[in-house]
């Protein structure tokens, strides 16, 4: 009884992470066609760093790598590897969905509020190689963060969860920025290669800020389930009596 009940609960609890992380890695993509202005501006031995220049989908992503961590914590580095697999399958669904409906000619009424062609066409037509860098970049920044934070735990067990969980995504996250940019700017030939040596290192110190600042929340999160699991689990054993 005891088990049945601990199992339903984790499981469920992963299906509601599980939807989380799906939901909010495919809505950055969906967003990723628009940049946005970061009021952070700082110094660093010795040059000036900001304000900086990024896509609107950052908004998601630091909920991302929360989940991320949470999930390598208490589902393991096997869970998160296909749960990016499974993720990385979807947002290609969703791209290859959106592909089909810009083939669609809108249907306009005039004086209507709803997108036409044009307006429908540069909201979500976004280039191939864009769609292509943004999962090829994806499953490698995931891949290697469930690795790093696997082989980080093993060497500190269940001490110091701000390394593991900073430390991963703080490697994982670099390969993401450069990855990205290089296949969906520079390979098309969007973006010359002098400027992509300055816009990726940019991009990586605000994900690098992101990931320290929610180190309070990793903690949070690891409090809560941890408390989630075992009230249920003292629950299993009071039923079992």
């Amino acid at each position: 009884m005891k088990i049945e009940v601990l199992s339903e609960r984790r499981n469920w609890l992963f299906i509601i992470l599980a939807g989380l992380f799906i939901t909010n890695a495919v809505t950055a993509e969906l967003m990723s066609n628009k940049l946005i202005q970061v009021p952070i501006e700082f110094n660093l031995f010795g040059n000036h760093f900001g304000p900086f220049a990024t896509i609107i989908g950052i908004l998601p992503w630091p909920i991302v790598f929360l989940l991320t961590d949470l999930m390598n914590e208490f589902y393991g580095q096997k869970a998160v590897r296909r749960l990016s697999w499974i993720t990385a399958g979807l947002i290609a669904y969703c791209f290859i969905i959106v592909g089909i409906s810009l083939a669609i000619p809108a249907y306009e009424i005039p004086g209507s509020d709803l997108a036409d062609n044009a307006s429908y066409l540069k909201v979500f037509g976004q280039s191939q190689m864009i769609i292509v860098g943004s999962i090829c970049a994806f499953l490698v920044s995931q891949l290697l963060d469930a690795f790093l934070f696997d082989k980080i735990k093993h060497r500190t067990g269940n001490r110091f969860i701000w390394l593991r969980s900073t430390g991963s995504t703080v490697i994982s996250q670099l390969f993401d920025s450069y990855i990205v940019l290089y296949v969906g700017f520079v390979l098309p030939g969007k973006m010359s290669f002098g400027t992509y040596m300055s816009v990726a290192p940019t991009n990586y110190i605000l994900k690098l800020i992101i990931a320290v600042g929610l180190t309070p929340l990793i903690y949070l999160g690891h409090f809560l389930m941890r408390r989630y699991l075992n009230r249920h689990e003292e629950s299993a054993l009071s039923h079992q009596e």
